[in-house]
């Protein structure tokens, strides 16, 4: 099972012209194993909000419909940051405090038993949990 980083996911959204190797790992896995987290989520969000800030209306609505079918899509498949994710994530951070969302991805994947399906590995080195990089 696995927890698909928003860097996969919006590859994903491209369709035929997403990287091959994201579109061999999507035909490869079953659907039902594929989460997302609540990060995920925010950072689609933010994306579509600074893309709505620079006055491309069209492409932030858009990419509003696009969140809405992922929401809707993971509704079941989507996790929360709760308080054993944040006793994990505390330890991760410390004593190296980068990537502070991508260590709470890793918190949520190592408390849910997935790996993180990511471009950023160097993000989630030293955390424990495993990682796959569909984009090489």
């Amino acid at each position: 099972m696995y927890l698909v980083d928003t860097n996969v996911i919006s590859e994903a959204r491209k369709g035929n012209q997403a990287n091959a190797g994201v579109r061999q790992f999507w035909k490869s896995v079953d659907p039902a194993g594929l989460y997302v987290s609540v990060q995920t989520v925010g950072e689609i969000r933010r994306g579509l909000e600074n893309i709505r800030q620079r006055g491309d209306l069209p492409q932030a609505r858009k990419l509003e419909q696009w969140l809405n079918r992922v929401v809707r899509d993971y509704a079941d498949r989507i996790l929360d940051f709760d308080l054993d994710c944040a006793q994990i994530w505390g330890k991760l951070m410390s004593p190296h405090p980068q990537h502070a969302i991508d260590k709470q991805i890793a918190a949520i994947a190592l408390i849910h038993g997935l790996a993180v399906v990511t471009r950023n590995v160097e993000d989630f080195r030293g955390t424990g949990v495993e990682v796959i990089n569909p984009f090489v």
